[in-house]
C-alpha cells in the first residue's frame, strides 16, 4: 500500500473516530438530562414516599426551596424566616410518567384548603405549593386549581410558584420513610394524614 493510500486510511479512520466521540456525547448530555418537578406538600418525608411509589418516577429527593436563604438548614427553615418550604424534587421519565400525572399525585396527598400548613405540621415551611418551570406547567396547575374550586366549592389555598432554586436536605431526612420506617409510621399515625385525606378526597 502506497503512502497515499495509508494517508487516506488514516483521514478516514480519524473521522470516523471524531465523529463516533461527537454522537456519544450528544447521546451522553441528553440522557444525563433528567426531567424535574418540584412540590410542596407539608412533610418532605410523606411526599417523597408518594411519589416514589409512581411507575416513572425514578428518584425523589427532600429538600428546601422557595425562599432567599442559599444552603438553608432543616432547623433555619422550620424556625427561621428563610422564606423556604418543605419541598421534593421529582426526578422522572416522561416517555414513561407526564407532569399531569404528578400533579393529580400531588392534589391527592395534600389538603389544599389549609393555609396554615399541612395536617400536624404548623407554619410557613408547611404550606402547600406547586411549582411551575415553563407556561404550560403554570397553565396545568390552574386549571387543576379551578377544578378543584369548582368540585369543593371552595377556594384552593396552595401556592402557585415559579421555581427558581432547589437545596437538598439534609443526608437523614433522605428516604426516611425507608430507613426510620417504624418512626415515620407512628409520625404518620399521630399526624391523621391519610385519615384526613380520606375524608377530602372521597367527597
Amino acid at each position: 500500500m502506497d503512502l497515499s493510500w495509508q494517508f487516506c486510511l488514516w483521514y478516514l479512520m480519524k473521522y470516523f473516530i471524531i465523529i463516533f466521540i461527537i454522537f456519544t456525547n450528544i447521546n451522553f448530555s441528553h440522557s444525563a438530562q433528567k426531567d424535574k418537578a418540584y412540590f410542596a406538600g407539608g412533610c418532605f418525608w410523606c411526599m417523597e414516599e408518594s411519589f416514589e411509589k409512581l411507575n416513572g418516577v425514578e428518584e425523589v429527593i427532600s429538600g428546601y426551596s422557595g425562599g432567599v436563604t442559599e444552603n438553608p438548614t432543616y432547623k433555619e427553615v422550620t424556625y427561621g424566616n428563610t422564606g423556604h418550604f418543605e419541598v421534593v424534587e421529582v426526578v422522572y421519565n416522561k416517555k414513561i410518567i407526564s407532569y399531569e400525572k404528578l400533579l393529580e399525585n400531588f392534589w391527592i396527598n395534600i389538603d389544599p384548603f389549609d393555609s396554615y400548613g399541612q395536617f400536624c405540621d404548623k407554619g410557613y415551611s408547611y404550606r402547600s405549593v406547586a411549582f411551575y418551570q415553563n407556561t404550560n406547567e403554570k397553565k396545568l396547575i390552574e386549571k387543576n386549581i379551578k377544578e378543584l374550586e369548582n368540585r369543593f366549592n371552595k377556594k384552593v389555598v396552595t401556592y402557585i410558584r415559579s421555581f427558581e432554586k432547589f437545596y437538598r436536605a439534609e443526608e437523614y431526612h433522605q428516604d426516611f420513610y425507608k430507613i426510620k420506617l417504624e418512626r415515620y409510621l407512628r409520625y404518620k399515625k399521630a399526624c391523621g394524614r391519610e385519615e384526613i385525606l380520606k375524608r377530602i378526597w372521597s367527597q
